[in-house]
C-alpha cells in the first residue's frame, strides 16, 4: 500500500494545527516534526500534539478540508463547470474518472494515512498508560476513534456500493485497525460494507462514552469532538444504513421532543436565527457541531479551497439554474435567506448565480463545516417521516425552512412520499456547496443525475461509485475487484 512512513512521530505530530488552547494561537504555532517513538509520549504536551496532528491530517485539502465536499457536490446536478480545468475535479464532474485519477488517489491516500495515524496513536496511548491522566486518555481515545470513524465512513461512501442496495453485503474497504509502520500489512482483502459500518458504529459508540460533555470554549466545542459530535455523526451513519429507528434514538439524545428543537444536553446546540452567521468568523455558533479550522498559516492548499471552486471570486463551478438544479426549485424561494445572503446572482467572472457560503479571497481560511445541527434535525425529520412520527417530521422540516424563509408555506404534505420528498429537497437547499448532494442520492440507492456527464447514472453503472485507486491495487494484492 505504501502509504506510511516508519516514524510514529512523523505520522502523528506533523501538522499539529488544531485547538490546544482557548485562543487561536494554535492555528499559527510551528508544529514539532520527526520525534522518535521513544519521545512522543513522554509529556502531556506531546501527547496533545499528536491529537492535534490527527485533526490536522483529516483537514487536509485533499480530504475534509476541500475535495471530499467538492466532489460530492460536482458529481450531481447542482453545479455547472465554467473552466474545464482538469485540476479542479473536471473528470469527476463529467463522470469519467477512473482508478488512475491522481486526485481520487490523493483522497484515498490521505484517508488511510489519517486512519493509520489514529491507529498508531491509540496503540501508543495504550502502551504508555502514564503519559496523561486516565480522564484525558479517555478523551483522546474518543477523539481518535471519532476521526477514524468519520474517515472510514467517508471512504466507504466514495469507493463502495451504498449499504441500502444489498444490506451491506457488497465489497467495502480494507479494514485497517492496526498501526502500520512498514509494508508488511499491505496484503489485505476488502471487508464487506456491513463490516465497515459495524466498525464505524463501534468506534462512535465507544467515542460517545469516552469523549467529554464539552470543552472550555465555543472554539473547542466547534473544532474538537465531544459527546454530541459522536451522537450527531451516528445519525448520519445510521441514516445511510436506512436504520430509521436508530437515527431517531440517537437524535433524540440531542433534539428536544417538540419545538423549538434544540439540544438540552451538554453543548446547547440550536439553529441560528440567521443562517449566514454560521459561515462567518468566528465560525463557532452553537449550530456548528464539528468544523475543521483554517488559518493563513495552514489553508486547505492550492485549488482545494471551497471558496476557490464555488465563490464569486473565482467560480470554477456556478449554480445550475435549469430545471434539474435546486436554485430554481419553488421550495427555494427568492425570499429565502439562503438565496439572498448565501448566493450572488451574477459576477464579473460568471453571469450566473454562484454560492457565497465560503470566502472567494485567498488564502481561503473559512472554517470547513462538517456537522451542523441543521443536519441532525433533517436526519431526524427524514427518519421520522420514513418510520416514525410524520407530524414531528413536518414540524422539524418547518423549523429548518422557516428560520430562513418565515413566510413560506408548505403544501401537499399529505402523504409520507410527499413529506420525504420535501425533506430531501430541503437538504439540497440547506447544504448546497457543503458536500452532501451525491451521498444523499447514493445512500438511498437512487440514480445520480450528473449534469457534467449529461446522463442519469443508475446504481448498475460503473460510474455510480469510484473505482479503487490504482495506487492501492498495485501495492495490495489482496484488494480484489
Amino acid at each position: 500500500m505504501k502509504l506510511f512512513t516508519n516514524k510514529i512521530g512523523y505520522l502523528t505530530i506533523a501538522l499539529a494545527l488544531t485547538v490546544s488552547s482557548c485562543s487561536k494561537d494554535f492555528l499559527s504555532a510551528v508544529p514539532e516534526l520527526d520525534l522518535s517513538d521513544a519521545t512522543v509520549f513522554n509529556s502531556p504536551a506531546r501527547v496533545l500534539s499528536q491529537v492535534n496532528g490527527l485533526y490536522g491530517s483529516a483537514k487536509s485539502g485533499s480530504l475534509f478540508g476541500g475535495r471530499y465536499l467538492i466532489y460530492n457536490d460536482i458529481r450531481a446536478e447542482e453545479f455547472v463547470n465554467r473552466t474545464t480545468n482538469s485540476v479542479t475535479g473536471y473528470s469527476t464532474y463529467q463522470g469519467n474518472q477512473d482508478p488512475s485519477d491522481t486526485y481520487l488517489a490523493g483522497f484515498w491516500i490521505q484517508g488511510y494515512l489519517t486512519i493509520n495515524r489514529a491507529n498508531l496513536f491509540l496503540e501508543g496511548l495504550t502502551a504508555n498508560p502514564n503519559a496523561v491522566s486516565s480522564a484525558l486518555a479517555a478523551n483522546y481515545r474518543g477523539e481518535a476513534k471519532f476521526i477514524r470513524a468519520l474517515t472510514y465512513f467517508s471512504l466507504v461512501q466514495f469507493f463502495a456500493k451504498p449499504y441500502i442496495l444489498d444490506k451491506g453485503a457488497s465489497a467495502g474497504l480494507p479494514l485497517r485497525l492496526k498501526g502500520e509502520t512498514s509494508s508488511a500489512g499491505n496484503n489485505l482483502a476488502r471487508s464487506t460494507v456491513a463490516q465497515v459500518y459495524d466498525q464505524i458504529l463501534k468506534d462512535l459508540n465507544e467515542a460517545e462514552t469516552e469523549l467529554p460533555d464539552s470543552y472550555a470554549s465555543a472554539l473547542l466545542n466547534t473544532t474538537r469532538a465531544h459527546k454530541n459530535s459522536a451522537i450527531a455523526l451516528k445519525t448520519r451513519v445510521l441514516l445511510a444504513k436506512g436504520d430509521y429507528a436508530g437515527v431517531i434514538t440517537e437524535a433524540n439524545k440531542i433534539v428536544s421532543a417538540t419545538a423549538p428543537f434544540r439540544s438540552n444536553t451538554r453543548v446547547a446546540h440550536t439553529l441560528q436565527s440567521d443562517v449566514s452567521a454560521v459561515f462567518k468568523a468566528p465560525y463557532t455558533t452553537t449550530e456548528s457541531i464539528f468544523s475543521f479550522p483554517m488559518e493563513a498559516t495552514n489553508p486547505p492548499g492550492t485549488q482545494n479551497q471551497l471558496g476557490y471552486y464555488f465563490n464569486a471570486g473565482n467560480v470554477e463551478y456556478y449554480l445550475n439554474t435549469g430545471s434539474t438544479g435546486i436554485y430554481s426549485n419553488p421550495q427555494f424561494a427568492a425570499t429565502d435567506d439562503r438565496k439572498t445572503k448565501l448566493t450572488v446572482a451574477t459576477t464579473a467572472i460568471a453571469k450566473f448565480p454562484s454560492s457565497t457560503k465560503f470566502s472567494g479571497v485567498s488564502p481561503y481560511i473559512d472554517f470547513v463545516p462538517n456537522i451542523r445541527y441543521a443536519e441532525v434535525l433533517l436526519n431526524l425529520a427524514e427518519a421520522e417521516a420514513e418510520g416514525g412520527n410524520i407530524n414531528r417530521a413536518i414540524n422539524i422540516l418547518n423549523a429548518v425552512h422557516k428560520r430562513s424563509d418565515p413566510s413560506f408555506v408548505f403544501t401537499g404534505l399529505d402523504s409520507k412520499a410527499n413529506v420525504v420528498k420535501a425533506i430531501l429537497t430541503e437538504r439540497r437547499i440547506e447544504f448546497l456547496a457543503e458536500g452532501f448532494r451525491a451521498n444523499d442520492v447514493l445512500r438511498r440507492g437512487e440514480s445520480l443525475n450528473s449534469f457534467g456527464a449529461g446522463a442519469v447514472i443508475p446504481p448498475s453503472d460503473p460510474r455510480y461509485i469510484y473505482g479503487i485507486p490504482l495506487v492501492e491495487t498495485q501495492t495490495n494484492p489482496g484488494i480484489g475487484n
